[in-house]
C-alpha cells in the first residue's frame, strides 16, 4: 500500500513551491514522483504541427519527488505523516490526528 494515492490533496514541504497545495493527478512509481495540479510548472517550447498550428510556449506540470510532499490531514487541514493500521481486517492509512484517510474508499 502506498503512502500517497491519486486524488490525495498534498502540500509541498520544500523547494520553490514550498507551502502550495494541490491534488495528485498522476503517480510515477518507478521514480517515486508525482504530478500535482498547479505545482512545479515548467514552460515548454513547441514547434508548429498539424494539430497545433500556432506553436509557441506551453506551460505544464512537471513531476515532483514524493519526499517533498506531505499529505493534508482531512480533520486538521495541516500537513501530516501517514501510518498504516489494520481496521476490520483491512489495511488503512491513518493520519497523526487519528483520522482514517481511506474510510470512504
Amino acid at each position: 500500500m502506498e503512502r500517497l494515492k491519486v486524488g490525495d490533496v498534498v502540500q509541498v514541504i520544500s523547494g520553490d513551491d514550498k507551502g502550495k497545495q494541490g491534488q495528485i493527478t498522476k503517480l510515477i512509481k518507478d521514480s517515486d514522483r508525482a504530478v500535482v495540479e498547479g505545482i512545479n510548472l515548467v514552460t515548454k517550447h513547441q514547434k508548429p504541427t498539424q494539430q497545433n498550428q500556432q506553436g509557441g510556449k506551453v506551460t505544464q506540470e512537471a513531476p515532483i519527488h514524493v519526499s517533498k510532499l506531505a499529505l493534508i490531514d482531512p480533520e486538521t487541514k495541516k500537513p501530516t505523516r501517514v501510518k498504516f493500521q489494520v481496521q476490520d481486517g483491512k489495511k488503512v492509512r491513518v493520519a497523526k490526528s487519528g483520522a482514517t484517510i481511506d474510510s470512504g474508499k
